[in-house]
């Protein structure tokens, strides 16, 4: 069971005090999430505004402060449509990445998502398929890719944590029908992410958590930053375990 820590997402800045933007702060922000539990980390590259940007060169000198700072650890990178909405021009823009990262989130749902896939596939980029709901999991089962995926992002988008829940249930047992066997990332955002955790815990897989997802610890009040909801995180793994 690994911890991601996911750092920033397309939260505007200024969202949180501690959110992450600029490389140098991403950089810092991913040491910090490390010692604190997170066996991988995953963000959302920002341009000079502090915007979503997949440009290279963006991208390259973000990874170099990243793979500087935590060295050794996976670091994931964002291909969503809330960074570069054109979809010609983002497949364009990843296609023209010079450094890459250990691996890239693909949103199945999101308009030229399977060719963003196919490219990265070629790249020998480990692709994250993103499943946000039942459809999508339908699609990765008809694509016939899953094989060269690394993992499953199953991201339930429902703020309420039983629809969540609901939602992802209904998400696995499509992947199961399917025989797609990957390995399963589960997370939840706003107030579905602490329970959706909980979920994917007890069931062994992969978590995530950070101020991409959320901007409160398990108790509701508002998180220090990403180090304190990664160490939160680390617990509640922790006690799985034990138990």
């Amino acid at each position: 069971m690994r911890i991601i820590a996911c750092l920033n997402g397309d939260r505007r800045p200024g969202a949180h005090p501690a959110l992450p933007v600029s490389a140098e702060q991403i950089a810092l922000d991913a040491a910090a999430a490390v010692a604190a539990g997170a066996d991988e980390v995953h963000v959302h590259p920002r341009d000079g505004s502090g915007g979503g940007a997949l440009e290279p060169q963006v991208l390259s000198p973000m990874l170099e402060r990243l793979h500087a700072a935590v060295p050794g650890v996976p670091v994931s990178v964002t291909t969503a449509l809330s960074a570069e909405p054109d979809p010609w021009r983002r497949y364009d823009l990843v296609q023209r990445w010079g450094s890459l990262p250990d691996s890239a989130t693909v949103n199945l749902h999101e308009p030229g998502a399977v060719e963003v896939a196919r490219m990265l596939v070629d790249r020998r980029v480990r692709v994250e398929a993103g499943v946000a709901d039942v459809d999508a999991a339908r699609l990765l089962a008809a694509i016939g890719m899953a094989a060269e995926f690394g993992r499953v992002l199953v991201a339930p988008q429902d703020t309420d944590p039983d629809r969540a829940l609901a939602e992802a249930e209904r998400i696995e047992a499509v992947l199961d029908r399917a025989g797609i066997g990957l390995p399963r990332l589960l997370h939840g955002v706003g107030e579905a992410a602490w329970p959706v955790l909980e979920a994917a815990a007890e069931a062994g897989h992969d978590v995530r958590i950070g101020l991409e997802d959320t901007l409160r610890g398990p108790d509701g009040g508002e998180a220090a930053g990403n180090a304190a909801l990664v160490q939160a995180a680390a617990e509640r793994v922790s006690s799985r375990a034990r138990r």
